[in-house]
């Protein structure tokens, strides 16, 4: 919660490069990349940096934060909403984003489903009574498939000047690693979780007996959750107040993945038709080599598409091809195109976004383009 207060503090023996708050942060990410979470959820979320780092993972479809401060998200939350290049490049995934003002303390139905469940630099925070409702909200209640707790390590603070009792004025107790792991385990045994012990900044050599100045917890959940308390937990009421939500744009939002079609499909069906016409002026010029003709070769270059349109085009129904002032380029051509084919999956489908947001011929097998915008720069 506090994650610049020891870092900027402590300027004596003890230095750690990266700042041991983005060393923590970096673990949680590395561990989203091993696990692929599809939702995760940081509680005591603070400035919300975890959920801007976490927020470019792509295997991430929801993203919840929980603080008791609202006015400590608020200051940053603004970074978590979706960006101008969000919409016009949506992404392939969904992305949800929500800031909820509540205490750890409390059960709230918001917080069910979660796969991930990080609670970084949280705990020491906690009174006592807090503390005790703690795992029970978290273990039992949440019961995501990953639980990540990290805490400061007591045995580390002698190493820093000036720290006679705890890191943070705020923090209501520290444990040091017999104590934590003791906590840790029993809560794993009372929840059916296993919990592996690491953490993050080493101690100086010669001293690491000390153990990491950042203790970690990695609690998984033996077994899935049962439908008979799945089933009771829908009946909690909510307490927490959303403060946040975003919905980024995405290509799984039909509105999105049409628009993202018709731009690709029109793009695409430029660039062939340009090379169309490309292709026709170079073989008319060949036979046109009088420069009293040159004075105006395009308009000459189009009289001619449609004599030539049998020997270039062969009666082929996937090739381009002119007829008078209009370009027409076979649909099934255009799907070919590999980032077309890949936004729509099926030609069916490609019919479909398209049908009425771009011009078509009669039998729909077609894409028309005017060639008179040409004509008129040439």
């Amino acid at each position: 919660m506090d994650k610049n207060f020891q870092e900027e503090q402590f300027t004596g023996i003890t230095e750690f490069t990266p700042p041991l708050y983005k060393q923590r942060y970096q673990f949680i990410k590395d561990l989203v990349g091993k696990y692929k979470p599809k939702k995760v959820a940081d509680l005591g979320c603070a400035d919300c940096t975890l959920l801007w780092m976490l927020k470019s993972c792509s295997c991430i479809e929801v993203l919840a934060g929980l603080d008791i401060c609202a006015s400590v998200m608020k200051e940053k939350m603004h970074r978590l909403s979706p960006l101008p290049v969000d919409y016009l490049q949506p992404s392939e995934r969904s992305l949800t984003v929500t800031l909820h003002h509540g205490s750890v303390a409390h059960k709230d139905p918001c917080m069910l489903g979660f796969d991930l469940v990080t609670c970084i630099e949280l705990i020491e925070h906690l009174e006592e009574s807090e503390l005790k409702k703690f795992p029970e909200v978290v273990f039992g209640f949440m019961a995501p498939s990953i639980v990540v707790i990290s805490t400061p390590n007591s045995e580390f603070n002698p190493l820093f000047p000036g720290v006679t009792l705890f890191r943070h004025p705020a923090h209501k107790f520290e444990w040091n690693q017999v104590q934590f792991q003791s906590w840790a385990l029993e809560t794993a045994r009372c929840y059916d979780y296993s919990v592996e012990f690491t953490g993050v900044g080493h101690p100086p050599t010669g001293m690491e007996n000390v153990g990491f100045c950042t203790q970690i917890g990695v609690f998984l959940r033996k077994y899935p959750q049962t439908s008979e308390s799945a089933q009771s937990e829908k009946l909690t009421q909510g307490v927490y107040k959303t403060v946040f939500k975003a919905v980024y744009p995405s290509l799984k939002d039909e509105k999105y993945l049409q628009n993202a079609v018709v731009s690709e499909v029109i793009f695409t069906a430029q660039i062939i038709k340009q090379s169309l016409l490309n292709h026709l002026m170079s073989e008319h010029e060949k036979y046109h080599d009088d420069p009293s003709e040159r004075k105006s070769k395009f308009q000459p270059s189009m009289n001619c598409f449609s004599e030539d349109l049998g020997q270039l085009v062969v009666e082929k129904s996937t090739e381009a091809f002119v007829n008078g002032n209009v370009v027409y380029i076979p649909l099934k051509t255009i799907f070919s195109f590999p980032k077309v084919n890949q936004l729509c999956g099926t030609f069916e489908k490609l019919c479909r976004l398209i049908a009425g947001k771009v011009t078509l011929s009669s039998d729909g097998s077609t894409v028309m383009f005017s060639t008179e915008h040409e004509n008129e720069e040439n």
